[in-house]
């Protein structure tokens, strides 16, 4: 198992103000970090691939796309600018060293139709994540598209859905993310969930019913390690908390108010309570 912790803790893009931070995660034990790609910049990304390797860090990722690069839009020039976007994105995630490229890049973000996916909206969904899928073999960088809650998306909200949307892509560079968080929302039953997703299943997030601390909230720990051992999952485990630090990334993710005593804190013990429950079971 691989332990990772996303920097949307602390920043949205890195820059040198997260050194402490990659120096005590580095401390703590953590294995890699979680770098958000929002805005894509190869050269940086280079830059940057080369102090986390000096830091001894290993790399996933997470983007998102929005209304103007689309891949489900009904406009073709907007479904276009999505793929060119993800490919983008790749470009970015090879130059920074990044092994798994995460987050709801099937779809815009936050854009509604008033309805869920039409048969044109999915399939084309289908076919520009088989494009990138392709594109993405070639950096050897692994896709996770996520299933997100109804309130952020409605192309996929729950695994079923995901597992059946990588299945129709059909390509061994896309699998996909479970992400506790937002199945303690969508899914009526987590376990069943997770063994629904489990052929395809390319990352984990470790998140809190309310994005705080792992393992002081309500989702099913118990059961979802029990779950992860059954079905021979050793990949990444990444922490997704956010906080109070970055306003823009607060009002996206809706945290007004702090459920920690300090980013450090909840960094030290959710890799804590990781390394607990893998080495109960594993």
């Amino acid at each position: 198992m691989k332990y990772g912790m996303n920097v949307l803790l602390w920043i949205d893009h890195l820059d040198d103000s997260i050194l402490p931070v990659l120096e005590s995660l580095k401390a703590m034990g953590y294995d890699g970090v979680e770098v958000p790609l929002f805005q894509l910049d190869e050269a940086h990304s280079q830059s940057w691939g080369k102090r986390l390797d000096d830091f001894g860090l290993e790399r996933t990722a997470v983007t998102v796309r929005t209304a103007e690069d689309n891949p489900i839009s009904p406009n073709a020039k907007i479904r276009a600018a999505g793929v060119a976007a993800n490919k983008r994105t790749i470009d970015c995630c090879h130059a920074l060293g990044v092994q798994v490229l995460c987050g709801p890049f099937h779809s815009a973000i936050g854009e509604f139709s008033g309805a869920g996916p039409t048969a044109d909206e999915w399939k084309w969904g289908v076919e520009s994540m088989r494009e990138v899928a392709e594109y993405a073999e070639q950096a050897n960088v692994v896709l996770a598209p996520e299933a997100v809650n109804r309130f952020e998306c409605y192309l996929a909200n729950c695994m079923v859905d995901l597992s059946r949307f990588v299945t129709e892509v059909d390509h061994p560079s896309c699998k996909l993310l479970y992400d506790t968080f937002h199945a303690n929302i969508e899914e009526k039953d987590p376990v069943q969930a997770i063994r629904t997703c489990a052929p395809h299943v390319g990352l984990v997030h470790i998140s809190e019913n309310d994005r705080s601390t792992p393992g002081q909230g309500n989702v099913c720990w118990d059961e979802t390690f029990d779950t992860l051992r059954e079905i021979g999952y050793d990949g990444w485990l990444v922490v997704e908390a956010f906080g109070l630090c970055l306003p823009r990334i607060a009002a996206a993710t809706k945290i007004w108010r702090s459920m920690f005593e300090s980013e450090e804190q909840l960094a030290r013990e959710a890799l804590d309570f990781m390394r607990s429950n893998v080495a109960r079971r594993w």
